[in-house]
């Protein structure tokens, strides 16, 4: 058996980090069993669906490298969908209710004011023709719904373990709206089958939507159970442990590919959360992949902590090799950083454009600063500054000459040099940057000071 799995974003709004979790775990455990990834265009909402959020979700994918190798959307499948409606029709298990939301609402208020669980009380199925006919020429237009059987509905889960329900314990669902807009439901299910999914994998938001389409998948089946595997993961929290939403531009894809977050930073951590695996910077999804493991996901809902994706991102430039970044160092403007500047620079990289202000430092026309009482100190440093040529060596030659001179030890003699020269008080070794910078540059920032 290939593995077939899906991801089916809905383009209503911008992708966020719950969402690109539930990509990545679908891509992850594809990779592991060679299987099948597809993208699947949930876009049958005609109102709140938009091209423009349809094309940024295929670009996050892309950027996340989260490939597909299948493709669809629903808004060109309606003909099928009226064809597996009409099936339903035709076997009894779908039937037209009139209801307003009125209506609905106020059965729902009677049955919680009497302790009684708001299910739908099937009082459409007692309808005669006349009663029906009466209705649609008052212009009402029926929604349908799917006639669940009583019983058990039992499946174990590859997260949850065993999970079950009744059939007559859960609420008939509405298939088909009144204006005829199919719902998530039926159109989900149709689209599993004719795709032959294997494995669905999503939020535990819809462990109860899993029971009524397991009867769903049979009864478009001719009556015949389908090997389909579910997991239901966790639902991932933000720092407060609030709930995620589209709505939350900070934590949108789009902005953090803006704010300069590495596509693998956002993977390593998102594989990861909610697992008994570590989380650390990995360069690749091959390496997520290997280690890729259902059965180490927790039922405790993890938090996403923006400060946390921070320092993975910083930590993974520690182990980016030149080679990696070299093509995007040309894009950002910054081709003067070479093999040796990347390797002393990186680990002082919180984003990648860094790096132009480590070009600027190395290269530019840069002005240091220090404080007055640093001054006469600074003009003592130009005095002993070193003749050319000048090594790895020269920093410390250059700072024991001061330190005799002076009387200063420690950080009173490198710091105000480290500023004067770099305008930082942190960075690289200043043995390695000083030859980098060079005997112009360095004597025309001490001037400067």
């Amino acid at each position: 058996m290939i593995v077939r799995v899906r991801f089916a974003p809905s383009p209503t709004g911008m992708l966020h980090i719950g969402n690109a979790r539930a990509a990545l775990i679908n891509w992850l455990f594809a990779k592991k069993h060679k299987g099948i990834f597809m993208l699947r265009q949930d876009d049958t909402d005609i109102e709140r669906s938009e091209e423009r959020y349809a094309k940024a979700i295929q670009e996050d994918l892309a950027w996340l490298g989260l490939t597909h190798q299948e493709f669809a959307k629903q808004s060109d499948r309606f003909d099928r969908y009226r064809q597996a409606m009409q099936q339903l029709i035709d076997s009894g298990r779908l039937y037209p209710c009139y209801e307003t939301a009125e209506d609905l609402d106020f059965k729902r208020k009677r049955q919680l004011a009497k302790g009684q669980p708001p299910i739908y009380d099937r009082a459409s199925l007692g309808l005669t023709a006349e009663q029906k006919a009466s209705f649609e020429k008052e212009g009402r237009k029926p929604h349908w719904r799917f006639k669940l059987e009583p019983g058990l509905i039992a499946w174990e889960d590859l997260v949850r373990g065993h999970v079950e329900f009744h059939g007559e314990r859960l609420s008939d669902p509405v298939l088909v709206r009144e204006d005829g807009a199919f719902l998530y439901t039926i159109t989900s299910v149709v689209d599993d089958l004719d795709f032959s999914i294997t494995h669905i994998l999503r939020g535990e938001d819809h462990v109860t939507n899993t029971a009524v389409q397991i009867q769903l998948f049979k009864a478009l089946n001719d009556g015949n159970p389908v090997d389909i595997q579910f997991g239901h993961t966790t639902l991932l929290m933000d720092a407060k442990g609030q709930g995620l939403s589209k709505r939350l531009g900070s934590l949108s894809l789009a902005q953090m590919r803006e704010d300069g977050i590495e596509a693998m930073a956002i993977n390593s951590l998102i594989a990861r959360l909610g697992t008994s695996l570590p989380v650390e910077p990995v360069l690749d999804l091959e390496t997520l992949a290997d280690h890729f493991d259902l059965g180490s996901f927790s039922r405790t809902p993890p938090r996403f902590d923006e400060q946390e994706l921070l320092i993975l991102n910083h930590k993974l430039f520690h182990i980016m090799s030149y080679e990696s970044v070299k093509d995007r160092l040309k894009v950002l403007g910054a081709s003067d950083i070479d093999e040796t500047i990347w390797n002393l620079i990186r680990n002082n990289l919180q984003t990648l454009k860094d790096v132009k202000e480590w070009q600027a430092i190395c290269y530019g026309d840069l002005k240091g600063s220090v404080s007055t009482e640093d001054k006469e100190y600074v003009q003592s440093a130009l005095e002993t500054l070193p003749a050319l040529p000048w090594s790895v060596e020269t920093w410390s030659q250059w700072t024991n000459t001061l330190k005799e001179k002076t009387g200063r030890k420690g950080k009173p003699l490198f710091m105000p040099l480290r500023q004067a020269l770099t305008g930082m008080d942190h960075g690289p070794e200043m043995k390695e940057l000083l030859p980098i910078i060079g005997y112009e540059r360095v004597k025309k920032r001490l001037k400067e000071c």
